[in-house]
């Protein structure tokens, strides 16, 4: 028998960068046919989150580049948002293989200088926006047109974002301990370093920004860019929990019609070439006003939005894993391999508390199997954090976002059905806001407590 032609081809050799959580998961199943290498650390737990201090995306890219040729890797992937993305972007570039160009990853991540470019190529899927001239726990200027959607102009997972109603309450969500500013400047200061070098008409990170708030509906469109084209594999449905800005839970197939999705495409191809994003994933989050048919960008994504892609594995057989290997191996990423849908709809559920006085239950080692076995299909992410950690999530975020759960159904009946199922078996109250309720008839729902009193 000829062993060469039946011996295993050698996997291709991809390095992940900060590979955590759903990507995790996702890659995983591509282990038998590529060899994955892994570099990063988590940023929001103690102590891999140390590495902040002194932390450089060039030293951390220059010596990922002096192991690349030893290490035989031929591509880089990352849907990390934070450095990441940009990480990827700039090592793949010094490596000669295919990726994304870190000057679009920078105009997108730069989310005041996105907004100016869209100014230009969208305006009428712009809303009205403007810097706010203060560094972070600096004074806040007169003359904002306040209410105004507060947010940083670098920032990840919705980080410091919040609607503010007057300049008193920007003041006080913006006074910052020496802990946390220390936090704040460090996963900044990375971008700028590299935005000064390379996208210096952005001006500086180092900032909030406002827009005008907006009360629509809210989605996510995901999509790819082959040969500088862009195209769309579907949209996903942002659910909030009534009266806040909190996600409650992500649902696709999206009931959004076909013509706005439509829209949107054009709308991102529109941006993405003015930005020089002609290779890779992105993910582009937007509002819907039904009532008047207008659509607007909330935000640019230069990457997977990790947290979604289940969904359409779910529901469509997309493995937006497998197109990203495809997508960093040169490769047109529609050629890849389709699996077998298993639901007719899913969902991303997100368990939240809003009250600092309401602690999060983990389930003990007899739930967990009990859960296992009634939902082998199901995957669960907890978050439990307590002390400054925790106290940092309601002041940053307005709530504690204590657990994540992927689901999937014949249908959306079936879905909300089993979805409270296995919230009651967790001991959790299902995110599923009952038709006609008011907040404070929900049973997750709690006052959220004054920004100032906030603070850790």
């Amino acid at each position: 028998m000829d062993n060469a032609s039946t011996a295993r081809p050698d996997p291709r050799r991809t390095l992940l960068l900060f590979d955590f959580d759903w990507d995790s998961e996702g890659f995983a199943r591509h282990a038998a046919t590529h060899a994955f290498s892994r570099a990063g650390f988590d940023l929001f737990s103690f102590p891999s989150n140390l590495r902040l201090a002194g932390f450089s995306l060039e030293s951390f890219v220059d010596g990922l580049a002096r192991q690349a040729g030893r290490r035989g890797w031929q591509a880089v992937i990352s849907h990390h948002e934070q450095f990441g993305a940009l990480a990827a972007a700039l090592l793949a570039e010094r490596m000669g293989w295919p990726g994304t160009a870190p000057e679009a990853v920078l105009a997108c991540q730069h989310k005041l200088h996105a907004r100016q470019v869209l100014a230009e190529v969208c305006p009428e899927a712009n809303v009205a926006f403007g810097p706010i001239d203060a560094r972070y726990g600096g004074p806040i200027p007169d003359g904002l047109p306040y209410p105004l959607f507060a947010k940083p102009v670098k920032a990840a997972f919705s980080v410091l974002a919040r609607r503010v109603a007057s300049h008193a309450e920007l003041h006080a969500h913006t006074r910052f301990g020496r802990g946390e500013r220390w936090v704040i400047e460090r996963l900044v200061e990375p971008f700028e370093r590299i935005a000064r070098r390379r996208l210096p008409a952005a001006g500086s990170a180092h900032r909030l920004m406002w827009e005008a708030p907006a009360a629509a509906a809210q989605f996510n469109l995901d999509g790819y860019v082959w040969n500088g084209a862009a195209h769309a594999v579907g949209v996903v449905d942002s659910i909030m929990y009534p009266g806040t800005q909190a996600f409650m839970r992500f649902d696709y197939p999206s009931r959004l019609p076909a013509a706005v999705q439509a829209r949107a495409l054009d709308v991102a191809a529109r941006f993405l070439a003015a930005v020089g994003f002609r290779h890779g994933l992105f993910n582009m989050e937007f509002f819907h006003d039904a009532a008047s048919d207008r659509l607007t960008v909330i935000e640019f994504n230069p990457r997977l939005a990790s947290q979604l892609a289940d969904l359409y594995r779910r529901v469509d057989g997309t493995d937006l894993y497998a197109m990203a290997l495809a997508l960093a191996h040169g490769e047109d990423p529609a050629t890849a391999a389709r699996l077998a849908p298993t639901a007719g709809a899913a969902s991303s559920f997100v368990f939240r508390h809003f009250s600092s006085s309401t602690v999060a239950v983990m389930p003990d080692g007899r739930r967990r199997q009990q859960f296992a076995a009634a939902y082998p299909d199901a995957f669960l992410l907890t978050f439990p954090k307590a002390g400054k950690s925790l106290a940092r999530d309601y002041k940053w975020l307005g709530s504690h976002r204590y657990a994540v759960m992927h689901l999937g159904g014949r249908d959306e009946h079936d879905l909300e059905q089993r979805c409270r199922a296995a919230s009651a078996l967790l001991g959790w109250p299902a995110p599923y806001a009952a038709p006609g309720l008011a907040d404070s008839d929900m049973p997750w729902y709690a006052p959220q407590p004054a920004i100032a009193g906030a603070n850790p």
